[in-house]
């Protein structure tokens, strides 16, 4: 892992609970993302302190950590000399396998083990001495790697009030390195994740190395079966022992002070961020009574730190053990700063005398302001209105529902959130009850229009059918039609022929009727000559006389005939003529009609495709109308 990189991660078994935001007292350390459509909280690592909230809270088991305990061993065996810093609790969480690990650390290559109890002594003196020498009073604590990085990022004001003196595995760091000179690259054995933040710190001036967690080492050491002769540590110690335990700096000034004063103790992640946040201004002022603040980020203190194996957090044992070793620092002390029948101040006199060749210098740090980075100014009200109504949120009701789901304590945290892109609005359960209330409604819309247009499809399959159906007859009627006037054009053409035969056969009988009118007048003229002849004979022309009458009459119904032939023939003449013209006109309109009834028969057939395509639309349509209500 890189200086400074990330600490804390989120693994594959993330499910986007949110259960890590609610316990997480950094704001925008988690992030609601969406990777590969699936929903996670990922850890930003400028914002975490390491805390271990999220990891306690997980119960996926969602969080892990990095720490360098692979980097540790794998340097061993290169044959790296190191030393370890051995943390109290250690002994306290594991009395059984305590030794046997520290031997078989020895076997791979360590070099010393030095206990940190007896850093934490050096820290006990360099708090008591320097609030007398600057008289500091009202500061906080900073053994806790946590508490420092959430002021460093979250109340940068409150870093004057941050004791400068160094923790107990930085003052037995420094004290390894400056007054026994051991050169050698120094391994803290801790049960806490964010000490690695400290490490990687450029104000803690690199003196450790590694920050070999125990929950790491134990699975590593049990993994590979490392053990070997029982060993232990190699430095005597005091009271630095209770340090693990909550309150323990306080017992130890308590220790050298006597009760009369009154330090404030405060521990848990659910509380000492808001105790920091609630008091910051008092804190700032030095407005607060008490001596100082002992903070500590774990509830139960660093027995049962984050980089403790669960195993171990779910017993009291190590409370127990301590205890026990706290008894036996003072049983063995007669005299010196430890012996329990001396006053506070004979104690304070005789740690001061042990420590009389240290430097208070030595063991001062400094700290770094990296709010800017971390906080973020809060939304304005036109900004935060946004917000709400992109999260359907338009009622003062809707605003204040704060049950927390998302994770935050508020609907106007989310909404902050929100406006730093911390999280999502489909992270807010009310947001996504709401949008599928208002995708039901428009749901439920859309379907009463599907069926409208249902209903007017079936219409337009009713009335596209007919038409096709009546198309086809049109079409149907249309080739008839053609025919029959193909057949009408060619009996037209016929009776054009025939009307022509009969107008020269008219013709031929007026040539017939002058002829009889000549026969009838030639005839007319013999019975008047048999007449004549008759009278002339008398008796004996009676014969003839009726001769020449009949003859008369045969002219005259020639004569008549004749005439009336030429009376009929001007008649039929002037009908075959209307005949002609009418016959003419027929054919003229039997012209057009045919061509308008192949146009129609081609337009009906234009007609039918288009209403085969309307079919195909129309069903496309219905289709993807389908679709969008499913």
């Amino acid at each position: 892992m890189n200086t400074m990189g990330q600490l804390v991660y989120t693994n594959e078994k993330c499910v986007g609970c949110n259960k890590c935001i609610r316990a997480c007292g950094c704001d925008g350390a988690n992030i609601a993302v969406t990777e590969g459509g699936v929903s996670r909280i990922s850890v930003d690592p400028s914002k975490c302190i390491g805390c271990g909230a999220c990891i306690d809270a997980c119960q996926h088991n969602a969080r892990s950590f990095y720490d360098d305990t692979e980097r540790f061993f794998e340097d061993l065996a290169r044959g790296k000399k190191i030393s370890l810093l051995l943390a109290p609790s250690f002994k306290a969480n594991y009395p059984n396998e305590y030794e046997s690990v520290l031997g078989g650390l020895k076997n791979l290559g360590v070099q010393h083990i030095y206990n940190i109890s007896f850093g934490a002594d050096i820290t006990t003196w360099g708090y008591l001495n320097y609030i007398k020498k600057y008289n500091f009073l009202g500061g906080i604590s900073q053994p806790c790697p946590a508490v420092v990085g959430y002021i460093e990022r979250y109340i940068p004001e409150l870093l004057p009030k941050l004791f400068p003196v160094h923790s107990p595995m930085m003052c037995g760091a420094v004290y390894v390195k400056k007054y026994l000179h051991n050169d050698d690259a120094l391994a803290f054995i801790s049960p806490c994740v964010a000490k690695k933040m400290e490490i990687d710190d450029p104000n803690t001036g690199g003196y450790v190395s590694y920050n070999v967690t125990f929950d790491h080492l134990m699975k590593y050491v049990k993994e590979h079966g490392i053990s070997g002769a029982l060993a232990s540590d190699e430095i005597e110690y005091g009271l630095g022992s209770l340090y693990p335990m909550p309150g323990g700096l306080k017992e130890n000034v308590y220790w050298f002070l006597g009760n009369d004063v009154f330090i404030r103790q405060v521990e848990g992640q659910s509380h000492i961020y808001q105790y920091l946040q609630e008091k910051s201004a008092q804190i700032a002022h030095g407005q607060t009574q008490a001596l100082f603040i002992d903070a500590l980020n774990c509830g139960e203190g660093c027995l049962c730190g984050t980089g403790v194996d669960a195993e171990h957090k779910l017993h009291t044992d190590a409370f127990y053990n301590v205890h026990q070793i706290r008894l036996a620092s003072q049983k063995d002390s007669k005299k010196g700063p430890w012996a329990k029948k001396l006053t506070p101040e004979k104690r304070l006199a005789a740690l001061n005398k042990q420590f009389k060749k240290l430097d208070l210098k030595d063991f001062l740090r400094t700290y770094t302001d990296r709010s800017p980075e971390c906080r973020r100014q809060r939304p304005d009200v036109r900004a935060l209105e946004q917000i709400y109504e992109s999260m359907l949120k338009t009622t003062p009701e809707s605003r204040s529902i704060d049950c927390e789901c998302c994770g935050y304590s508020s609907c106007e945290e989310m909404a902050c959130a929100i406006y730093h892109g911390y999280n999502r609005k489909e992270n807010c359960i009310h947001y996504v009850k709401d949008q599928m209330q208002h995708e039901r409604e428009i749901a439920a819309a859309v379907q009463g229009t599907i069926n409208t247009v249902n209903r007017l499809f079936e219409n337009l399959y009713n009335a596209v059918d007919n038409m096709a159906k009546g198309n086809e007859d049109s079409a149907k009627e249309s080739t008839e039609i053609t025919v029959d006037m193909a057949n009408l054009a060619e009996f037209n053409r016929q009776l054009d022929t025939a009307l022509e035969e009969i107008q020269e056969l008219i013709k031929g009988l007026d040539e017939n009727t002058s002829g009889i009118m000549t026969v009838a007048a030639k005839t007319n003229l013999l019975a008047i000559n048999a007449r004549i002849e008759a009278s002339h004979a008398g008796e004996a022309g009676r014969g003839f006389a009726v001769v020449a009458n009949e003859i008369q009459e045969l002219a005259i119904v020639a004569k008549d005939t004749a005439e009336m032939s030429n009376e009929s023939q001007e008649k039929i003449l002037l009908s075959i003529r209307k005949l002609l013209e009418e016959a003419k006109l027929l054919t003229e309109t039997i012209t057009t009609v045919n061509d308008r009834a192949q146009t129609l028969a081609a337009t009906t057939e234009e007609i039918s495709a288009s209403s085969d395509e309307i079919i195909a639309t129309a069903d496309n349509v219905m289709t993807e109308l389908e679709k969008l209500v499913k």
